[in-house]
């Protein structure tokens, strides 16, 4: 057997391939081309029978090179960069030839606790992809809403009054065509019942007074001057921030339906208070291999919900694990949140823990830290969420302490 430390970066990587006893067969560079992946796959394969008496060890699990690796029949043990760094002390030394030895002996002394790369299917692949995409796109539109409305603040506030949100489609477009005070003001009820009325508003002449009176209240004026750069400046937004809200909504579309197209999507669409949003993503971050955790536990510390205990001395405490996939993370924590309005249980146990004088955040970790067990057992049981199975094993866990 073959131990390949792959130490990749950005335009080369450094390789270090060691046998059984340890002792470096290779070491060499390789640029990230598509040649100098070819030359990889060449120099492994003179170097051993064929690929399946290869593991690399990398300290990653997406990307070009995985891919490529993968495609080529070689078998990949992705790793934490914090596991290298432990190996790499007391000298603290940082070279990428170092660093790719580290690598390779890991595998040679490791290899049975590391834990073989199995790609997720094409469909759990498509899905990932698209909710961690669009989560970047909320995030932006998000940074765009909090521009437009400190810019609004400065010379139009009344505008964040008008509707319930500034990012709906009438406010969007209310800004676009009256992006001054005095433009607004100018509109007569019977003008801003017509716009109403064209965007389907439900009570558009109600609506329509309540604006009109709303413009015609003393306000704060901003200078003209004022004005008029801070108007430029939100309609520039504004360019930014509604073609980005469409594409978020055509990626909700997207998603739902590659998520219907999964068997398992019943499973999760059955979990309260998870809606289209978030059960995409716990389908994608769960995945569908059922043998890729040996536990519940395995997935506690990959989505970051169970803690990290230390002690030293007479002490003893638990922090939050920093080390997780943060997708995962996000959207179990969501889900959690999520659950303290729609489940009663979940609301119980959220309450007793802040009442024990954890933080908002901690009650929300411990909440997910339960409900990661209970979608194990759905998922590794193919079965949808019933609430009386819980009950009733807590109730005998309870009866049992």
């Amino acid at each position: 057997m073959l131990y390949v430390g792959i130490d990749w970066a950005d335009t080369q990587h450094r390789v270090s391939v060691i046998d059984s006893q340890g002792c470096e067969k290779a070491n060499f560079s390789i640029p990230h081309t598509r040649e100098g992946l070819e030359h990889l796959k060449e120099k492994l394969l003179e170097l051993a029978q064929s690929p399946q008496s290869i593991a690399c060890i990398i300290e990653t699990k997406h990307g070009l090179l995985i891919q490529f690796l993968l495609e080529a029949g070689f078998a990949v043990y992705p790793v934490n960069p914090k596991v290298v760094d432990r190996r790499r002390k007391p000298s603290g030394a940082k070279s990428d030839p170092l660093d790719a030895r580290i690598l390779a002996e890991l595998g040679r002394t490791d290899i049975n606790r590391l834990q073989q790369l199995k790609p997720d299917s094409e469909l759990i692949q498509e899905l990932k992809a698209l909710t961690r995409d669009q989560d970047t796109l909320i995030r932006e539109s998000t940074r765009l809403t909090n521009r437009l409305i400190s810019c609004l603040k400065e010379y139009f506030p009344v505008a964040l009054e008008l509707f319930s949100k500034p990012t709906l489609p009438v406010a969007l477009d209310f800004l676009k065509n009256y992006p001054t005070v005095e433009a607004a003001q100018k509109l007569s009820v019977s003008k801003l019942t017509a716009f109403l009325k064209s965007h389907k508003h439900p009570k558009p002449s109600e609506a329509a007074m309540e604006i009109y009176q709303k413009l015609h209240t003393p306000q704060l004026k901003a200078s003209p001057v004022v004005a008029r750069t801070k108007a430029r400046f939100m309609l520039a937004i504004l360019s930014q921030l509604e073609p980005l809200l469409e594409q978020i909504k055509e990626y909700d579309k997207e998603i739902e339906r590659l998520f219907n197209l999964h068997s398992d999507s019943r499973l999760f669409a059955s979990l309260p208070g998870a809606g289209l949003r978030l059960a995409p993503r716990l389908l994608s971050e769960w995945g569908d291999d059922r043998e890729r955790f040996l536990n519940a536990s395995v997935v506690q510390a990959l989505a970051g919900t169970s803690p990290v205990l230390y002690q030293s001395g007479k002490y003893r405490f638990a922090k939050q694990r920093k080390s997780c996939v943060k997708p995962f993370r996000n959207a179990m924590h969501q889900f959690a949140y999520q659950t303290v309005r729609w489940v009663g249980w979940a609301r119980e146990y959220y309450d007793k823990k802040r009442s024990e004088g954890k933080s908002h955040h901690e009650a929300i970790r411990a909440l997910a830290n339960i409900w990661v067990r209970i979608i194990f057992a759905m998922w590794k049981n193919f079965k949808p969420y019933d609430e009386s199975i819980f009950l009733a094993a807590r109730e005998k866990h309870r009866l049992a302490a």
